[in-house]
């Protein structure tokens, strides 16, 4: 049986900057991606969808992200410079290869794929991201509404909507992106179990990034420190409070109850309603690890600052808050996936293990 050298499940953002951190470690790792390319969930992501972060601080080691560096890149050149920066890398990405199970004996992985492929390895990196798999949370009646219920994943973009009334839940970045846009089409509601909190991204002429980076408050370790991840404000320089406050869309608390055709408001008043948007966040999906012992029992990885908790020579990068508030973006997931790769090369570098291998025949 021939060993990777390491193993990494996923090619997005999370898997990328793992191999690239394994690499420094003068490893060679195969890269195994579920979709057609190596960039992720960022092409399924809805069409206006733009960082948060501006380019200067959304590049990984190495490659420069293009255009201003002031600018804060839309969907579509997150996917560019992504597919870019694969290129660059000396690794063996191999797409549409999902992985459906790993199991584990005497140290080494077996990952199993759905085509029927095993690979084997000392060093396994779980970087399917916390994004992967997107949250629909208990609301009330959700399941007997007979209109259009979509999740954020499935949102794309307002003219579908159009002249509809409309409900958006959430409270964060994405809720109010989508609810304004749709607010131009339809009438449109945001509504959440709390209020709205906005925050400034630039002060005193710089951007927020620029300020954490300096400070180097976005990389203070506090993940491991958390009892639960802090909820992070809508990224606003005014202009979608002001909207929202003229009531275009309006905000509201949750509501009581949906039934088939209609909501009910907790001050008792109903109405009917065409259709629902769940922008109400996603998990990590890494139920492939489950034959493992790796999850706790609501299926989240046991682990402190990506490092398996329960089984030696297996790490996680991508994590929301893994080690801190930029663990899960692209100006942060390097920085963790370097701390996970060189402690996992370290542990294994007394076996062996420096072959890459081939697909076993099904």
């Amino acid at each position: 049986m021939n060993l990777c050298d390491a193993i990494v499940i996923g090619g997005g953002q999370s898997g990328l900057a793992a191999a690239h951190a394994l690499r420094t470690q003068g490893l060679r790792p195969v890269v195994l991606e579920a979709g057609a390319e190596p960039v992720g969930s960022w092409p399924h992501y809805y069409d206006s969808l733009t960082l948060f972060s501006p380019a200067r601080f959304s590049a990984f080691p190495g490659v420069f992200f293009p255009g201003d560096p002031d600018h804060y890149p839309h969907r579509d050149e997150v996917v560019d410079y992504l597919r870019r920066y694969a290129r660059s890398l000396d690794a063996d990405i191999r797409t549409h290869h999902r992985v459906s199970a790993v199991t584990a004996d005497n140290g080494t992985y077996t990952v199993h794929t759905e085509h029927g492929d095993t690979l084997h390895t000392g060093l396994l990196i779980a970087a399917t991201g916390g994004f992967s798999r997107p949250h629909r949370p208990e609301v009330p009646g959700l399941t007997e509404f007979a209109g259009t219920v979509r999740h954020a994943s499935d949102y794309r973009s307002p003219e579908p909507f159009a002249g509809q009334r409309v409900l958006v839940v959430g409270a964060g970045n994405s809720a109010v992106q989508i609810a304004v846009e749709l607010a131009e089409h339809a009438h449109t509601t945001i509504t959440s179990r709390t209020p709205l909190r906005y925050a400034n991204p630039t002060l005193l002429g710089r951007d927020l990034h620029w300020w954490t980076a300096t400070t180097r408050l976005d990389i203070l370790p506090l993940g491991p420190w958390l009892r639960t991840i802090p909820t992070t404000p809508v990224s606003d320089k005014g202009s979608y409070k002001a909207v929202i406050e003229g009531g275009k869309p309006d905000h509201r608390p949750l509501f009581d109850h949906l039934n088939t055709t209609e909501v009910t408001w907790t001050d008792g008043t109903r109405e009917r309603i065409d259709a629902v948007i769940l922008a109400t966040g996603y998990r990590p999906d890494v139920s492939y690890l489950q034959p493992l012992g790796a999850l706790n029992p609501a299926g989240a990885p046991r682990h402190r600052r990506g490092l398996s908790l329960t089984c030696p020579g297996l790490g996680y990068v991508g994590l929301e808050w893994q080690t801190s508030f930029s663990s899960a973006t692209l100006r942060g997931v390097h920085r963790d996936a370097h701390y996970v790769a060189s402690h996992l090369a370290t542990a294994v570098r007394t076996h062996k293990h420096h072959h890459c291998c081939s697909p076993t025949p099904a």
